[in-house]
């Protein structure tokens, strides 16, 4: 982006991520969802570090919360509830590990991991052991003053089992444990009243009611983090003086490096569903006290600590264009390119739109910024549109007018996937591989996981498997084969050959012009116009860029020797995986012919299902049978 582009976006962010926040913290109500609302954090965030003099002190990258309510007394804390940084992956930690050792006066010997709870900070002062008073985080200065509805939980102590003397602050997390919350929800529908959006809102929500008695019948649930120092030493140290105290802390261990780091993290997100609780990611700091104060702070954020959050399953980014698919019964559907972005551990770059109609009610256009979701960690899905960040360039979408040309994007997927080789995938799956966004080309077929293919309805762990690996297994491809996948307008078996082997690569190709590709033979001025026309175009030069990018090889045609050279093939009857087309320029591309009659120089008969009178003259003469199955054993040998 241009620095005019930069600072508007900019200014953009802020706007929209102030007024979104200010709903959530002063009106208690939410309209976007903290992932979302993150993914717009962290692009100002990064925007700021590119470029620091756009950094001001009214950024909501420096903010910790928004004001505190008025219905409750304001109680300023001892020392500020700060923010932390996010990171989202390995790079973004070993970055921050090396801005605080630039800085540190002494070595940073080992960290404190401690899963990070979703759900809301709070801040409990005690006085010769006894609780005094409850605050929210607010805006990390002043809070809100809860203590009546903080003495309602019972996790939390009102007296600590082992009494300090003087003021001691511990701060902790108010959350509802999963169970909890699906029972309270179906308590209010047999009562029919609304349902709650989520635990942290219902959490919140219930923490502010001015009536103890509504906190009362909230199940809430209190873990500490935080403990004045009082003796103690370093994190480790603190959480196990919290136990002492009588708090259920944050679980957590002592870390010695980032490979640690790394494990204990992924360790955490493969076993957060069993978690009675819900976590968002992990938090690491500098265990040893004295070295984390000495980093200090920037900002509102401390040096010494950071948020590893789990990939998050939504996130926003910018819809580029919008690609229009038909499907064996004809419907059209809308496909979905946007700017990469990484959502539940993995990047994505398409997702489904479903119909026109989803379009009008989401009011989306080209260029708008989006929330994008993957419904049950798989399928990308785009939920909203921020309409505050438009700039005016924004594009409607159109549905294509009847009767305007579209192919059939299935038919053109299962052709190149023949041409592959790949013979495990059938039309109805590319279908649904489109309808579900996971892939809008052939070349997609290449970026497909496992994990997307299992979680599909008619699909399971062993058949994605066997689909993925098949299709990872032929990204080696002859050049006459690769320019059949590519479906160039007017170009078969027979003139992809001729292409072949009059040019070497793909480059010399998309290079020829139009007098030197009417030299070759069987190709006119037509086809040639046709060849021409179709490498000329954006989307084509993307598609095989794609290829290239999966790791796709596109090696030489053997010009003597390959498998079936000098031998002739007779086909009969129905084939079930391939078309006779698709046969016969399999044949050809191993150096065979095909005849259309059996005599005794025919060294094969291919017989599908009701074959004709072939069959059997192939029989009366003695020459060799094979089944479809035979034959594609025969070329992948």
């Amino acid at each position: 982006m241009s620095r005019k582009e930069v600072e508007k976006r900019v200014k953009k962010l802020k706007e929209v991520i102030d007024h979104h926040r200010y709903l959530y913290h002063v009106e208690d109500r939410q309209e976007m969802s903290d992932e979302a609302l993150d993914s717009l954090k962290h692009e100002l965030y990064e925007l700021e570090q590119a470029h620091p003099d756009l950094l001001t002190a009214d950024s909501p990258t420096q903010r910790v919360g928004g004001k505190p309510l008025d219905k409750f007394e304001k109680i300023r804390h001892r020392r500020r509830m700060l923010s932390m940084e996010d990171v989202f992956d390995r790079d973004e930690l070993n970055r921050w590990k090396t801005r605080i050792e630039k800085v540190a006066d002494h070595p940073v010997k080992k960290f404190f991991a401690m899963v990070k709870i979703d759900g809301l900070a709070v801040s409990l002062m005690y006085k010769d052991g006894v609780l005094q008073t409850a605050a929210t985080r607010g805006d990390g200065r002043v809070g809100e003053n809860v203590t009546q509805n903080i003495k309602t939980i019972s996790s939390i102590p009102l007296k600590l089992r082992k009494p300090l003397p003087g003021l001691v602050e511990i701060r902790g997390e108010i959350f509802m444990e999963k169970n909890d919350f699906a029972k309270l929800n179906k308590k209010r529908k047999k009562a029919g009243e609304p349902l709650f959006a989520n635990p942290r809102n219902v959490s919140a929500g219930s923490l502010r009611q001015l009536d103890p008695a509504i906190t009362a019948s909230r199940p809430l649930k209190f873990r500490a983090w935080h403990l004045d120092q009082n003796g103690v030493k370093s994190q480790s140290e603190a959480i196990k003086k919290l136990k002492q105290l009588g708090f259920a802390t944050v679980p957590g261990e002592i870390i010695k490096n980032l490979d640690a780091a790394e494990m204990y993290f992924k360790h955490m997100a493969a076993g957060r569903e069993k978690l009675l609780y819900w976590i968002d990611g992990l938090v690491l700091r500098v265990d040893d006290f004295e070295a984390y104060e000495e980093l200090g702070v920037v900002g509102k954020t401390p040096r010494g600590l950071v948020a590893w959050k789990f990939p998050p399953e939504e996130a926003t980014t910018r819809l580029l264009e919008v690609n229009w698919f038909s499907g064996r019964t004809g419907k059209l559907t809308p496909v979905a390119t946007v700017e990469p972005v990484f959502i539940a551990g993995t990047t994505v770059q398409r997702a489904s739109l479903h119909n026109i109609d989803e379009i009008n009610r989401l009011g989306i256009r080209i260029g708008d910024t989006v929330i994008i979701t993957k419904a049950g960690d798989i399928i990308p899905k785009i939920t909203q549109v921020l309409v505050d960040l438009r700039n005016g360039d924004e594009q409607v979408i159109k549905e294509p007018k009847e009767g305007r040309p579209i192919e059939t994007q299935r038919e053109k997927i299962v052709y190149a996937a023949r041409a592959f080789g790949i013979d495990g995938l059938g039309g109805r799956s590319v279908e649904r591989f489109i309808e579900e966004g996971l892939i809008s080309t052939a070349a997609d077929l290449f970026t497909l996981q496992e994990s997307a293919v299992a979680d599909l309805e008619g699909f399971g762990d062993l058949s994605a498997k066997k689909l993925v690996s098949e299709i990872q297994s032929k990204k080696s491809i002859t050049l006459p084969l690769f320019l059949r996948a590519l479906s160039i307008p007017s170009v078969g078996g027979e003139t992809a050959l001729v292409l072949a082997r009059a040019y070497p690569s793909i480059d010399r190709i998309m290079l020829a012009t139009a007098d030197d590709l009417v030299e070759l033979k069987d190709v006119g001025e037509i086809v040639a116009k046709s060849i021409i026309d179709f490498f000329a175009e954006g989307s084509s030069q993307q598609l095989i860029q794609t290829y290239l990018d999966a790791g796709v090889e596109i090696v030489a045609p053997k010009s003597t020797g390959t498998k079936l050279h000098q031998k002739t093939f007779v086909l009969t009857g129905t084939l079930q995986k391939l078309t006779r087309e698709e046969a016969k320029e399999r044949i050809q591309d191993e150096g065979g012919t095909v005849s259309g009659t059996v005599s005794k120089k025919t060294d094969y008969v291919i017989v599908g299902e009701n074959p004709g009178s072939k069959a059997q003259k192939a029989a009366d003469l003695g020459v060799k049978v094979l089944s479809e199955s035979d034959f594609l054993t025969m070329i992948r040998s």
